[in-house]
């Protein structure tokens, strides 16, 4: 028995010793939070999308403390909840720049040529490994939703061409179907760029054309009725540059296949126009 009550008693002395250990650490080395980060992260939407550019609505929050962010950075928030938190901070909110997803693909089914009947497991990731899912392009949109399921704010429909439709009014820019796309086709741009390069086919002349009727064939007229060094010719496609003001909507007019648009909406949309913006 005293071999047992020893034994307790050693224990006992440990876990004092520990005990008094985690004290004197918790005293000496705890991290002070501002308490604010707490009140600030319940004011933001919670969604932890990364739309910001932080892993989540904590580390925003810690970034908006700290003073090195605008409240304006929350795309997800709306303009109430962004002046709450910046009256709290006793800062400026900011202006945000409005972003939304464009796919740089207009080839739906009705476009693009199709080399053989896809019967796969109905993914554009499945798809994509499996003979390009039977679309002739091997650049363009697969169609089949990846996109769309992956979109936690509902902002992506497919349209009757099984294109990806982006509701403006709902993106916040996170992300999500930029990755989701096995094709690299979903890029976040500034709304107000509303001229878009609707091809990713490195293609050119009638071999593009053979394989989407709104294809890029590289006939630079868009280059030539553009400002001065706004739109160069990269691997047979136009980049537009989208540093200063936007390129206008006049580069676009001569396309011979609508591969370059002026949008300033959806895209994809009946109402859709090439006007000057």
């Amino acid at each position: 028995m005293s071999s047992v009550f020893t034994a307790m008693g050693i224990l006992g002395g440990l876990c004092l010793a520990f005990g008094l250990l985690l004290a004197v650490a918790y005293r000496y080395l705890k991290v002070y939070e501002d308490p604010r980060i707490d009140t600030v992260e319940e004011l933001l939407p919670g969604s932890n999308c990364g739309a910001c550019a932080e892993p989540g609505c904590r580390a925003f929050a810690e970034r908006l403390v700290a003073g090195d962010r605008e409240p304006s950075g929350c795309t997800v928030s709306g303009s109430d909840a962004i002046d709450e938190v910046a009256q709290l901070l006793g800062v400026d909110a900011g202006e945000a720049v409005k972003r939304v997803a464009r796919l740089a693909c207009a080839g739906g089914a009705a476009q693009a040529t199709e080399l053989a009947r896809y019967e796969g497991q109905q993914t554009c990731a499945t798809a994509a490994v499996v003979a390009g899912g039977g679309k002739g392009c091997s650049w363009g949109c697969l169609g089949l939703a990846d996109c769309q399921v992956s979109c936690s704010f509902d902002a992506i429909v497919m349209n009757a061409d099984l294109l990806p439709v982006v509701d403006v009014d709902k993106c916040t820019a996170c992300g999500d179907c930029v990755t989701a796309c096995p094709r690299n086709l979903f890029h976040i741009r500034p709304l107000e760029h509303a001229l878009l390069v609707q091809c990713s086919a490195p293609l050119t002349g009638e071999l593009a054309r053979s394989m989407c009727s709104v294809a890029c064939d590289g006939c630079e007229k868009c280059v030539l009725d553009a400002p001065p060094s706004r739109i160069s010719m990269v691997c047979g496609l136009p980049g537009v540059d989208l540093a200063g003001d936007p390129v206008p909507a006049s580069a676009a007019r001569r396309c011979p296949t609508s591969a370059i648009c002026w949008v300033p909406g959806a895209q994809f949309q009946p109402e859709q126009e090439n006007t000057d913006g």
